[in-house]
């Protein structure tokens, strides 16, 4: 009798990235890891914020790679704005964590937590969307810059709440984050 080998799919992903000002620096590159993403053999959700959260999945769907950026820029209308983390964390949870959450996916949140909203209301809401997740990575490019520490309110109010609080700077930072991804089953 053939042994049947049970293949095991790799959890969904969520991504919940920052597209404030100063996050600006890296969201070309950002935006691409999640095209990549997006292309492969796993189910992936994309939503943007910056003071307002919006889905942008369907703006990764059947785009090449040089598209996606003005696709995803002309679907948000804060585009480069302040950051409201907390706020946009509620949206996602009253709006859809519902839908998206279902199975358990490895969420990433990216952002630099350069907030300037209310950090009891980021508290809440990182917590209630890590109670749903299988785990939660806050990618943030500014580990690894010389003296930085996470002593901003919103990295106060959130890391708690965080599984995995990595790198997202430079192209070797990816590849780091694509093995950890992998070993998440």
């Amino acid at each position: 009798i053939p042994h049947r080998v049970r293949r095991v799919a790799p959890r969904p992903l969520i991504l919940i990235c920052d597209v404030s000002g100063s996050m600006e620096p890296y969201t070309r590159m950002l935006l691409l890891f999640a095209h990549a993403l997006a292309g492969g053999s796993r189910r992936i959700e994309v939503f943007v914020f910056s003071t307002q959260l919006t889905r942008v999945t369907r703006q990764f769907a059947g785009a090449r790679a040089d598209s996606v950026l003005s696709r995803v820029r002309d679907a948000v209308h804060d585009w480069s704005g302040g950051t409201r983390i907390g706020e946009a964390l509620h949206r996602f949870n009253a709006d859809w964590a519902r839908r998206v959450l279902r199975r358990h996916p490895v969420v990433l949140l990216i952002s630099d937590g350069w907030d300037l909203g209310d950090p009891d209301l980021l508290g809440s809401e990182i917590a209630r969307l890590q109670r749903s997740a299988f785990r939660l990575i806050w990618l943030n490019p500014l580990i690894g810059s010389p003296g930085y520490e996470p002593l901003t309110r919103g990295a106060r109010a959130a890391l708690p709440f965080v599984d995995d609080f990595l790198s997202v700077r430079d192209m070797s930072s990816l590849e780091v984050l694509a093995q950890h991804l992998n070993t998440l089953r």
